[in-house]
């Protein structure tokens, strides 16, 4: 597969000429979401071909039942797996009878895909000639509707050049589909009604074991010249199938349209016994406004989406289109409207990973949407995961935890943990550490201080108590110890003492003494009732001080670095730059046992910490740890490219930092780890999005206030980006002769630039000069 076929342009993802080896990877690449359903970029009509049917509602799924070869305690029982859901594009074509299907045509041309990221919108055009000779023109334009979440929309178009031709045109609705994604083969769904109604067409079917409830349904309809057809259609209904068929004489050079509206109605959001109810009023709204309509109100919603997310780069159109690219999708999965609903790793663009919440989500995307949405966006993201506190205490208990403390699920669907690698499910605890990190950097930017003492508190606590028991006390060390981890770099498993990990347990413990100790003084009657819940006493947290203040981390003084886990420098420290380019990726190439005993880091681990908490160490030190670290790492994790560039800015070396960018923008359109037919990488764009604000824009929050050290690419002629900060805009501009501040506000507001103070006034821009 060519991994550089996307045309480079600013606004539009494009693909010009039809290649059959890349059709699963545009699949992934122009798939469609609004954050209540999406849809991977199948054709419409039928195709024999390589390809990967995807259609996905958010928040249902299936427990796929752990496959493994040796059941160890403590296992979760099932994998959650995001569901290939009932098809509701499809068109089947058949012309002079034969089926349109451009894996058997015999020419293809002038084939075109674009996604158009400002306005929101899918297309494919192609020329084809059947194998019976007949010539056909194609146009499809597509959209998941921002303004009605639970629509669709298709307009296809065909146009016969040379002949007059009898056209079977039948769009469908197919609930016999499968995953991709699956353990057993197991059936995931149960179809139990299929019927029509004049233009529409429904499926009810229900999920197994999770009984969500849906509603697929569609309607279509034709036009001739832009002209109604009356034709009434042949009705098909088989078991997990329904089709409309219409037999149309279409006049050389004319044009056949068909309109389909179709999308879901779901248990979630509506009565189970009311769905198709729900499915008519969403379809009598559809048709009522039309598909032109609906395009034009879908153009608004994304030019309000792109009024405040967008960051635009002169000189550099390849870096211009992989930021939009990164924000278009992070915008497609995740809207804020639902707090019930999560950020997966693939969002709506394939099934890996189960699609399920990972740290991802308090690690990497918050900060994405804080910046770019109203806050509460963001405060959904947090009360997600206090709505899965008991699920995360009834984990911990799993494990052999007690009196309330939490672990939170490495992935999860509702709580419960269902991830099935030992070393990932029990090991990788750093997770935990991640969720309170979200609480404090949700009220360091928002300055909404509420949630801690409505929700975040006993989240703290949880995850408190959990760290509390996890650590040993090591009569060697005369030091507390944390054994058998995984940290952030998971080509070191069952390690003792990774370093970020003990940071991040301690980091915890001491955050949560002093959200006790605020909650108390300014929020008693919350107190009280937390303290009351939780039978929370002096003498436990007394323990988890001393825990605390005798933690131990792992130190070379010959490097003068904090080292990843104990036995790192027993290893053979070979960089990475030195191993053939030929057994790269590591995980495709090498055996797991050779990983293991490697020195070669997935993504950021040492370095995370250092993200994370940078305020504590000097740059000296993170310089040193650089360094140290990262000509071992192989950013093989698709987080990993995104830390490093901030680190590299930070440190002005600008041309590594702009590297990292390029490829954490783009992983997924030039596809590095050659895996993008499988789903795109939808949480580390959130990275993407960090890099170039928080790297080359150098946005920090320091002494409660907005602070910038602004540097840029010497690519780039200028970048510009918008953040909304407690409720007040601010756009940064940046050029290599300085930056520029405006003020959307109705109060002052000052900042930090380089070091220095700056006031800005409302609705006036402030000059700063000169680059860092």
């Amino acid at each position: 597969m060519n991994q550089d076929y996307i045309k480079p342009d600013p606004w539009s993802i494009i693909e010009e000429g039809y290649s059959p080896s890349n059709v699963k990877a545009s699949e992934s690449l122009f798939s469609m979401g609004n954050g209540a359903m999406g849809q991977r970029a199948n054709f419409e009509e039928d195709y024999s071909g390589p390809t990967f049917q995807g259609s996905y509602i958010g928040g249902v799924y299936y427990p796929d039942k752990t496959r493994v070869g040796w059941w160890k305690n403590g296992y979760p029982e099932y994998f959650a797996k995001v569901l290939n859901a009932p098809n509701w594009i499809g068109i089947r074509i058949v012309i002079n009878g034969e089926t349109l299907d451009l894996n058997r045509c015999s020419k293809v041309a002038k084939f075109r895909r674009e996604f158009n990221m400002k306005e929101g919108w899918y297309r494919r055009s192609f020329e084809a000639v059947l194998e019976n000779g007949v010539s056909v023109e194609v146009q499809a334009t597509r959209f998941m509707s921002l303004e009605h979440y639970e629509l669709g929309a298709i307009h296809y178009q065909l146009r016969f050049p040379k002949d007059d031709v009898k056209v079977e045109a039948t769009p469908y609705l197919d609930s016999g589909i499968t995953n991709e994604d699956t353990n057993w083969d197991d059936p995931f769904w149960k179809t139990t009604k299929v019927w029509s109604a004049g233009s529409r067409a429904f499926i009810e079917a229900h999920t197994l074991k999770t009984r969500f409830h849906t509603c697929t349904f569609m309607d279509a309809r034709l036009f001739l010249e832009g002209k109604p057809l009356e034709a009434s259609p042949q009705c098909e209904e088989r078991e997990t199938y329904v089709g409309h068929t219409y037999n149309i004489s279409v006049p050389r050079g004319e044009t056949l349209s068909i309109c389909k509206y179709g999308g879901y109605t779901v248990d979630l959001n509506h009565p189970a016994d009311g769905l198709s109810k729900a499915a008519d009023t969403v379809m009598d709204t559809a048709v009522k406004q039309g598909f032109d309509n609906l395009l034009e109100a879908q153009r608004l919603a994304w030019d309000a989406i792109w009024e405040m997310s967008d960051i635009t780069i002169e000189g550099d159109v390849r870096a211009q289109q992989g930021i939009r690219f990164n924000i278009l999708h992070l915008n497609q999965t995740y809207t804020g409207r639902d707090s019930r609903l999560n950020i997966g790793p693939k969002g709506f663009t394939g099934e890996k990973y189960g699609g399920s919440t990972y740290w991802d989500t308090e690690a990497y995307c918050i900060p994405f949407y804080m910046a770019t949405k109203d806050q509460h966006v963001a405060r959904n993201l947090l009360e997600y995961r206090f709505s899965h506190l008991e699920k995360a205490i009834e984990n911990a208990a799993k494990l052999g935890f007690s009196n309330g403390a939490a672990l939170y699920p490495m992935v999860t669907m509702n709580g419960e943990e269902c991830h099935n690698e030992w070393e990932i499910t029990f090991e990788e605890i750093h997770r935990n550490g991640a969720i309170a990190f979200a609480i404090y950097n949700y009220f360091r930017y928002t300055g909404d201080y509420t949630y801690i003492p409505e929700m975040g508190l006993e989240v703290l606590i949880g995850i408190a108590r959990f760290w509390h028991q996890r650590a040993t006390f090591s009569e060697q060390k005369q030091k507390y110890v944390i054994l058998g981890v995984t940290g952030p770099n998971e080509y070191e498993n069952n390690v003792n003492n990774n370093w970020y990990t003990n940071y991040m347990a301690r980091w915890c413990i001491r955050y949560c003494l002093e959200q006790l100790g605020k909650v108390k003084d300014g929020y008693p009657d919350d107190y009280t009732r937390i303290i009351g819940h939780t039978r929370l006493s002096d003498r436990e947290t007394q323990q988890w001080k001393k825990v605390a203040d005798g933690m131990y981390f792992p130190y070379s003084e010959t490097h003068q670095v904090y080292l990843q886990q104990d036995g790192f420098l027993d290893k053979e420290l070979i960089p990475a730059a030195e191993l053939d380019r030929a057994i790269r990726p590591l995980n495709q190439k090498w055996s797991w046992d050779r990983i293991l005993r490697s020195p070669y880091i997935k993504q950021a681990d040492t370095l995370q910490g250092f993200y994370f908490f940078e305020d504590d160490f000097t740059e000296e030190e993170l310089e040193r740890h650089f360094d140290f670290y990262e000509p071992f790492t192989v950013h093989e994790s698709s987080l990993s490219p995104c830390v490093h560039s901030i680190q590299a800015s930070k440190l002005n070396r600008m041309e590594q930092a702009y590297s990292f960018y390029l490829r954490t923008s783009r992983l997924d359109l030039d596809d590095y780890n050659k895996e993008v037919e499988e789903g795109l990488h939808i949480t580390s764009m959130a990275g993407t999005w960090m890099s170039i604000v928080e790297g080359f824009g150098g946005m920090r929050i320091r002494d409660d206030k907005l602070s910038f050290f602004p540097r840029i690419p010497s690519q780039w002629k200028s970048y510009s980006f918008k953040i909304n900060f407690r409720n007040r805009i601010l756009k940064v501009e940046v050029s290599s002769e300085g930056s520029h501040f405006y003020l959307d506000s109705k109060e002052e507001m000052s900042i930090r630039v380089n070091g220095q103070r700056v006031v800005l006034k409302p609705e006036n821009t402030v000059h700063v000069p000169g680059i860092l």
